[in-house]
């Protein structure tokens, strides 16, 4: 019996399903970040354990050596658009046929399925897709470090650079930049911080923005909303404008606070079922 495996690895964490012939999910697994740009042994590490749990619960823990080079796997990864990631990857995984596309891809293959529509995927970090008569045009998805605008990364570290500035005397040292130079015992901790950590770590920071009325979680939220606005400008085409699907962490917060801008669809499946899709077109 043919088995199909599906991946959905991002900057939080990564997911692993194996379907049969007739599309039924037989077993399930997760592991932890799989962004293979970043940190690919950790990122593989993450992958093969999220398929040896998925596997070991599709055919029995005796069975996972022995069935795993058969698969017919579809994997959606973050920094799967990173120069030598995919190739590097092919060589630590043994299916029988592999497609490798970035998370985005595999996300609007499960939120839109065959219809036309953009998708703005925003967690840990952000991406933008338009899909139009099955081709799929990706923008953004470059990392922390070029882009992930309107991310939970991208929001936690602009918390940080804020305190900072409030810190040197460019701007308001609002109550909430004071208590982030507190919590991290003052700027010399935010830098200790920041030096080492991941994005992950950075999108750690969004619930003090959420939860806050405070005027620099309202300008930080302010510019994500524009960003998102701007990206979303770009891929709509000229003309009817095509309905928007949010999806990820922070997707339903931003669709709540730009309501009224776009028809809002919601997702048909997620990012694993459109990794499952891309495991049946493998070759």
């Amino acid at each position: 019996m043919q088995l199909f495996l599906g991946v959905d690895g991002g900057g939080t964490g990564c997911r692993a399903a194996i379907a049969d012939a007739a599309g039924r999910i037989l077993g399930q697994g997760s592991a932890g970040p799989a962004n293979i740009a970043s940190d690919p042994a950790g990122a593989v590490a993450s992958i093969l354990t999220a398929i040896t749990e998925a596997l070991a619960a599709a055919v029995g823990t005796a069975q996972v050596t022995d069935i795993l080079p058969t698969l017919r796997a579809g994997l959606g990864l973050a920094g799967a658009n990173a120069a030598g990631t995919v190739t590097r990857l092919r060589a630590a995984l043994p299916f029988r046929s592999l497609r490798v596309t970035t998370d985005a891809v595999a996300a609007v293959k499960g939120a839109l399925g065959e219809r036309d529509g953009i998708l703005a995927a925003l967690g840990t970090g952000s991406v933008f897709a338009r899909q139009e008569a099955r081709a799929i045009h990706q923008i953004g998805g470059w990392g922390l470090a070029l882009g992930d605008e309107g991310s939970g990364a991208w929001l936690g570290r602009s918390l940080l650079a804020a305190s900072l500035a409030a810190h040197d005397g460019f701007r308001p040292l609002t109550p909430l930049l004071r208590q982030v130079l507190a919590d991290h015992g003052g700027a010399e901790g935010v830098i200790g911080f920041a030096v080492s950590a991941r994005p992950i770590d950075f999108a750690g920071l969004v619930p003090w923005i959420l939860a806050s009325d405070d005027p620099a979680a309202a300008a930080l939220l302010a510019k994500a909303d524009a960003a998102i606005v701007a990206a979303i400008g770009v891929l709509q085409p000229p003309g009817a404008p095509l309905p928007v699907t949010f999806i990820g962490g922070l997707g339903q917060t931003f669709a709540a606070r730009l309501a009224g801008r776009w028809a809002f669809h919601a997702a048909a499946g997620s990012a694993l079922d459109g990794a499952l899709r891309l495991a049946r077109e493998a070759d």
